[in-house]
Parts: C-alpha cells; structure tokens; sequence
C-alpha cells in the first residue's frame, strides 16, 4: 500500500470514530436527537457554524472546543488526502492514455508486421494463431483469460521458415524509431514494453552484424531463433493488452486492428460486407 492511501485511511478512520463519538456525546449533553448532533458535528469541524445550533451546558461547550481542536485538522487531512488520490487517479488515466497512442504508433509502424512475420513461422500454429486470429470475436472476459494465460505459452519460431535479410532491412530502417521509443520518458513506467524494446534493437544489432544471413551455422540460427522467440512472446503480450484497450474505448481503432490481425492469414484492411 502506498504511504499516501495509508495515511488517507487512517485519518478517515480517526475522522469517523471523532464524528461517531461526538455525535452521541452532544446528543446525551445537549438533550438533542442523534440527527442534530451529527449536523452539529459537521458544522464544527468544517467550520461552517450557522448558528442555529449551539452548546448550551459547560461541557458541551468544551466538548466543542475539543472537537474543534481535533476534529478541523483530521477534516481537512481527509479531504486533502481525497483530492490528491483524484488527482493521482487522473494523472495515471492520462499517462495510460498518452502511453497507448504510443503503443498504437508503435504497433503501427513496426509491431504488427513484425508479429506476423514470426507467427508466420510458428511452427504449430494452430497453438496461438488459431487462438488470436479470432480476436475480433472476443468479448472482455475472453481478453482477460487469454492475457492471464499468455506468459505460459511456449512461443516456437522455426528460423528457416523467416527471411532473416527481410528482417534485417526493415528493423534497420526502423532503428531511429525505436531509438526514439526507448528515449521517451513515459516508458520508463512500462517496465514490459521497454524491455521488448530492449529485445528487438538486439536482434536487430545481431543481424547488423551478420555479412551472410543465408548459410547459417546451426549453433548460429539457434541463437537468433532464441531471439526471435523471446519477442515472440513478448510482443504477443503487449498486442493482447493494446488490442484489448482498443476494444473496450476505441471501438473504430479496433476494427481497423481486427481487419489488420497479425495472426489472420487472410487478414485484409478492405471491408467486403
């Protein structure tokens, strides 16, 4: 638990249990029925005072005192302590916001081609493709099961079955791209995605450094295979959770995803129907 919501429950709690006790205590001293010392309460401690009502006895008087004493102080904590959690609340939503256009540009410009390349070389793809490719289809209970069982697949790349000197050229033409991906402050909170990124620049600096992709030692393309199978993975990861954002806020941008599913062999932007 955070320190700021700790501190906001505990001066809740200690707001209630003063607005609890005072309102029965007045209402014993001052002969008034539990509705009046509770309005009573309210009024003092957030200083309002109309003075329609008022202690008449010596003690309800210092009762008054007291709860002005203690009672304004965890009043305003309670509601400082609400203010920021909104405020926090708001700034998270908006950063999700801004972190999701960036995932869409990024899923744009080099995700989704990407993904299909290495599910295109899935050797069982009736695994996860056949899986995905019916994304269009799912409701929001369907995402969440797939996104909870997705880090236990076991994403297979079969390396002959991908045109490694293809591959190369587009991650090199996209390099500037994903260099300014990973400089982008927001994803210093999206441990997942930077770590992706981290992924796809070394494979791309292991083809860079590969003169000759077509005659491969075996050694060599198990490693690479490697490569590619961890951002197998974890792309397929970060495109079920952005494809299901886009299906829960931005119904027009998810139909354009589904028409562009990596997953789906006869996948086409057209609309036929």
């Amino acid at each position: 638990m955070e320190a700021s919501g700790f501190r906001l429950k505990l001066f809740l709690f200690l707001f209630l249990a003063v607005m609890f006790l005072a309102t029965v205590v007045f209402a014993h001293l001052e002969n008034l029925d539990l509705l009046d010392a509770f309005y009573f309460s309210i009024v003092t401690v957030a200083t309002v005072g109309y003075g329609d009502i008022s202690p008449r006895t010596i003690e309800g008087k210092i009762l008054a005192i007291a709860l002005i004493v203690t009672g304004v102080g965890t009043f305003l904590e309670v509601v400082a302590g609400i203010t920021q959690v909104m405020l926090r609340r708001r700034d998270k939503e908006v950063r999700a916001e801004k972190l999701n256009m960036i995932l869409g540009l990024f899923f744009s410009e080099i995700g989704t081609k990407l993904l299909g390349t290495l599910s295109e070389a899935d050797p069982a793809p009736s695994s996860r493709v056949e899986v995905f490719s019916t994304i269009g289809d799912w409701d929001d209970q369907r995402f969440k099961k797939e996104m909870d069982g997705v880090s236990q697949h076991p994403y297979r790349v079969d390396a002959v079955r991908v045109d490694l000197k293809s591959l190369k050229g587009f991650l090199e033409r996209k390099g500037d791209f994903l260099l300014r991906l990973l400089e982008n402050p927001i994803f210093l909170e999206h441990e997942s995605f930077t770590e992706l990124l981290r992924a796809i620049f070394h494979l791309r600096d292991e083809l860079l450094n590969r003169d000759d992709l077509q005659a491969l030692p075996g050694p060599d393309l198990k490693h690479l295979t490697g490569d590619m199978e961890r951002i197998y993975g974890q792309l397929s990861g970060q495109w079920l959770l952005y494809m299901r954002y886009l299906h829960n806020h931005y119904p027009y941008l998810f139909s354009l995803a589904r028409r562009t599913n990596p997953f789906n062999r006869t996948a086409s932007a057209t609309i036929h129907d």
